[in-house]
């Protein structure tokens, strides 16, 4: 390859590397969320967490990095992340869990399963304005029986 090829391809790489990173910064899902109680609706049977914090600190098409913060109702505070491909593709996000992301401009789905065949799939989209991000999700224990739910979340 002559050296006119080489900044030709160069060039192209800058580009592509300037837009991946223009888009993850300009991704609408990145953000501090702040559980709406209120507008929320939890898988029957299920208990109501006192606080839940969702931060998405990274959204685009290589990775999505989502982080979570809950306070459960007897007041223990309960913190993870999670991090994957953004490919639909299952990766492990524990020994015994994996998780997959999915990421299109207005929707993001996160579908985690365990080891026991149960799994949490929601598709998650934002409001007209931006402000609230709304996931709604079915939980499907390992024995077949599944629960709806619906998380609202407002941006902070």
């Amino acid at each position: 390859m002559n050296r006119r090829g080489r900044v030709r391809v160069i060039v192209g790489l800058c580009a592509v590397l300037t837009a991946s990173s223009a888009w993850a910064n300009s991704s609408p899902f990145v953000g501090r969320w702040h559980w709406n109680k209120a507008h929320s609706t939890p898988p029957l049977g299920e208990p109501m967490p006192q606080d839940f914090i969702s931060e998405i600190s990274r959204a685009d098409p290589s990775t999505v990095n989502w982080s979570i913060t809950i306070l459960t109702p007897d007041g223990q505070s309960y913190a993870e992340t999670f991090e994957a491909a953004a490919d639909g593709e299952f990766r492990p996000l524990s020994n015994d869990t994996t998780v997959s992301f999915r990421l299109s401009s207005d929707t993001l789905q996160a579908t985690f399963k365990g080891p026991a065949g149960q799994s949490d799939a929601q598709t998650c989209t934002l409001s007209a304005d931006r402000k609230q991000l709304i996931c709604k999700g079915v939980l499907s224990k390992g024995n077949g029986q599944t629960a709806d739910y619906v998380d609202v979340y407002d941006r902070m």
